[in-house]
Order: structure tokens, then sequence, then C-alpha cells
């Protein structure tokens, strides 16, 4: 698909993944239309780098689908279309921070978490719906969380609650129902990420809560030993927008390896044969 001249909402921008994913499309000539709504420091900043015409800041809560559908008025309005959709966003709480689910506060938590991981992104996906279908070539690309396959369970169960692993676990259905919908001018794919820098990783306060040793055990579970780089899930977002013109229903897991990892094969035996 060749994207310069392509118009893009992405979710999420104004800090971590989302604005390594804005970043990387508008250095390929994509235009961006950035909703924000919490973060005022990082959306500020945000905002002053993409100040540019051709891209458009605006605020949008999510969650609402009067706001969202005013959203998607107001990308018509300046752009006549949408071509691409980054449907980043997303509300982790996690263990080693929120604790217990029987405190009011995480119940809250779950709550937020079920409306922002996943309904947000069904409510983005069905309005934008109408304006993929008038391209002639459009691609959503679900950012989710390997939480959604390894739930509360082993070292990242101090990094993944069980809502959060809930919700992801929807956003996969999600992905294969919308591939089906959108089919054969929409690709709707997914990218479901491991421990990456800023989310589930260093640079949150998740992590910084951790021991040493239980980071060290992440790691030591991950197979490439490390967490990954904002840069790196951007180019894979980039591969799935730009390259991947025969990939539609599938998901991507991208995580160093760790849901094949704290598992070595035994040693072959040497039978009776």
């Amino acid at each position: 698909m060749k994207i310069t001249g392509k118009t893009a909402l992405v979710l999420g921008a104004s800090r971590g993944i989302g604005l390594a994913i804005a970043r990387i499309l508008a250095d390929h000539g994509v235009r961006l239309a950035l909703p924000w709504f919490d973060w005022p420091e990082s959306t500020t900043a945000m905002a002053e780098e993409f100040a540019d015409h051709q891209h458009l800041v605006l605020p949008v809560d999510l969650r609402s689908p009067d706001q969202v559908a005013g959203l998607m008025t107001a990308i018509s309005e300046w752009s006549g279309g949408l071509d691409i959709l980054i449907n980043n966003i997303e509300r982790g709480g996690m263990p080693i921070l929120h604790g217990s689910y029987h405190r009011e506060v995480n119940r809250q938590q779950w709550q937020l978490e079920q409306e922002t991981t996943l309904h947000a992104k069904w409510l983005v996906f069905d309005q934008a719906l109408p304006l993929l279908r008038h391209s002639r070539e459009a691609v959503v690309v679900n950012i989710s969380s390997i939480a959604g396959q390894v739930g509360r369970t082993g070292p990242a169960g101090l990094l993944f609650n069980d809502g959060y692993a809930a919700a992801n676990r929807g956003v996969s259905l999600l992905t294969e129902t919308w591939a089906r919908i959108g089919a054969p001018n929409i690709r709707v794919n997914e990218l479901m990420l491991g421990l990456i820098d800023s989310r589930h990783g260093p640079g949150t306060r998740g992590w910084d809560l951790l021991s040493a040793g239980q980071r060290e055990e992440l790691l030591t579970h991950t197979l490439l030993g490390r967490t990954g780089t904002l840069e790196e899930v951007a180019r894979a977002v980039l591969f799935l927008v730009r390259d991947a013109d025969f990939l539609t229903g599938a998901i991507l897991r991208m995580d160093g390896g760790y849901v094949l990892g704290g598992e070595l094969p035994p040693k072959m035996p040497g039978g009776i044969l």
C-alpha cells in the first residue's frame, strides 16, 4: 500500500508508542488526525510537534459516542476521508501498583479498563468504518497486549491484572470479526505487544516498583532477554500498514519470546528402539 498522502487516525499519540507510530507515519508522508484527552504536558508537546497545517490535533474523549462521532465529522471535513486507523488506546492497572481488586478504587479501575482498552477501540472502529469503506484501500491496526494470552500468571502477573487481560482477549476477537467485516478493501490486523519501554517496561511506575529480582525474572522469561523499544513497535506498525498487503485478520505477537519463555524443551531421550 502506498501511504504517502494517505490520512491516518492515530490514537494515543501524545506519548510513548502512539507518538512513535505518529512520527514514523508522518516521516512517510501520511497526514495525521491526533485526538487527545489527558496527559496535558505530553499533549502540549505533541501539538507543538505536529502543528503543521497538514495534521489535525483536537481534544476527544474516545469513550464518548458523541465525541467520537464529532471526531469522524472533523476528519471528513478536514481530509475528505480516512485510510488508516491505528487503534492504540488502553488503560491498564498493574497489580504491583494498584494491588487487590477488593478495594473500591480498583473496581473503578476495572471498569475504566473495559471502557478504554476494549469498548473505546470498538466505538472508534464502528464510527470510522463508513470513512474507511470510502477508501479504495484501507488498513486498521489494533494494538493489544500479551496479557490477553497469559493473563495474571507467571512473572508478568505483577504487571497484568485480570481486567486488563480480559479486555485484551476481547481485542483479538474483534480483530478477526472486523477483518471479515472489512474485506476485501479494509485490512484489519493486530499487533500484540509484550514488555515494551514505556508500556509494561522501563519508564513506567510499575516497572520502578518491581524489585531487581522481579525485573530479572521478567527478562529471563523473555527469550531475547530484554524489553522492546518504541522504534521497534513503530516499524512493525509501518510493516502492517505499508507492506502487508496480503495480511488480514492476523495477530502478530511482538513480545521478544515472552509467551514462549520459561519452558525449555527437555533433552531428547535415547529411546528403546
